[in-house]
């Protein structure tokens, strides 16, 4: 098993959330404009209620079993709901996310709900169960906190293309997000989206190895 292996490095469980997996399936693939999945929601909202209620009963199972497997955390990856406005995100995709939060409550693991350009829907993520919410670079550390208020921690929010640049300047940006979360409630450090695919390995251990030595003080 994976976890016997890592020892005491704990292992972060993840899925897709509802609205990303029907994006997918509706698409057939990366959307800019998700304008197939949109005329969905908007045009069947009853097909669509059905068919994000049978994603979010996949996803809490899917999640279970990792937990079960050892996963110390689960994150929930929502990485197009960006798109939406609050309203369409309250409305359409929330009660889908919080039944995923509400059926891995009771292992009582960190819950993390991501997503990308989701600035505006900061506080209705936290709302829908996470017990950590991810921002992206585009929100500060601090704005976020107040979109997403008292009680939840935070998540991010290095910008990934920053790796691409020099060390120093990495060992830079990565001071302001530390000093910007100093005073939170919580906050875990993390890129404010994936590991872009061309990114120097050796970029993100020396990340790391920065992050803790900084941290460590």
């Amino acid at each position: 098993m994976l976890t016997g292996e890592l020892g005491a490095t704990p292992l972060i469980g993840f899925a897709g959330a509802p609205f990303t997996l029907a994006s997918y399936l509706v698409e057939g693939g990366p959307s800019r404009n998700h304008e197939h999945t949109k005329a969905l929601m908007y045009g069947d909202p009853q097909l669509w209620a059905d068919l994000l209620d049978r994603l979010a009963g996949i996803t809490a199972a899917f999640l279970k079993v990792q937990i079960e497997a050892g996963a110390s955390a689960v994150q929930l990856f929502d990485s197009w709901v960006g798109a939406l406005s609050p309203a369409d995100y309250r409305r359409s995709v929330m009660p889908a996310s919080a039944r995923v939060f509400a059926e891995v409550e009771e292992y009582g693991v960190p819950r993390i709900h991501f997503g990308v350009g989701t600035g505006e829907l900061l506080g209705l993520m936290g709302e829908a169960g996470a017990d950590v919410v991810g921002v992206d670079w585009r929100v500060p550390l601090d704005e976020a906190a107040r979109r997403v208020g008292p009680g939840r921690a935070l998540q991010g929010n290095l910008d990934p293309a920053v790796l691409f640049s020099t060390p120093e300047a990495v060992e830079a940006k990565t001071r302001e997000v530390l000093d910007a979360a100093r005073g939170l409630e919580g906050h875990v450090f993390n890129l404010g989206h994936g590991v872009l695919p061309t990114t120097d390995p050796d970029a993100l251990t020396r990340l790391t190895e920065y992050v803790h030595t900084r941290t460590a003080r």
